[in-house]
């Protein structure tokens, strides 16, 4: 099975430099990137090319339902992270992991506005194993983008 790259992009009303903190910064990090139907999350970020990217998801009895592993490939501050991604279950590095490519993108169309681009591509060693998962990587990254606008925007009310 051959799935396409799923590319996701949102023009959003804050400075790029800001857009890219908000993608390595932990605390910031669980605010946007949990799904809410989990109660918690955790984020660790070493922020270096080879370094490691991960985030889990916490359910309501407080035990780690999955997320992602990943190891940082390339920074270039304010303009592109690219990740080798990572989905793994709640036994991390234990379980079956299937690797894909994330480039995250930073443009600044206007003084002020940051124009992120999300490209997730090589799904289709995750398509065969887990087509259910793969058919929502679109759908997953549109809702996790939507609420890193309310995040940032309540960090300028603080």
């Amino acid at each position: 099975m051959t799935l396409p790259a799923v590319r996701v992009r949102r023009t959003l009303p804050f400075p790029r430099e800001r857009v890219y903190r908000a993608w390595l910064d932990p605390d910031t990090m669980v605010r946007w990137f949990v799904d809410p139907r989990f109660t918690d999350g955790r984020a660790e970020v070493d922020e270096r090319v080879g370094g490691s990217y991960r985030i889990f998801q916490v359910d309501p009895e407080g035990d780690l339902t999955g997320g992602s592993e990943n190891q940082i490939v390339e920074l270039v501050p304010n303009e592109r992270i690219v990740l080798l991604w990572r989905f793994v279950g709640p036994e991390r590095l234990e379980g079956e992991t299937y690797e894909t490519r994330l480039t995250v993108t930073f443009a600044e169309p206007q003084p002020g506005e940051t124009e992120l681009t999300v490209v997730h591509e090589q799904l289709d060693e995750l398509a065969e194993a887990m087509p259910q998962v793969a058919g929502h990587v679109q759908q997953g990254w549109a809702a996790t983008l939507d609420r890193l606008v309310p995040v940032l925007s309540e960090e300028e009310t603080q």
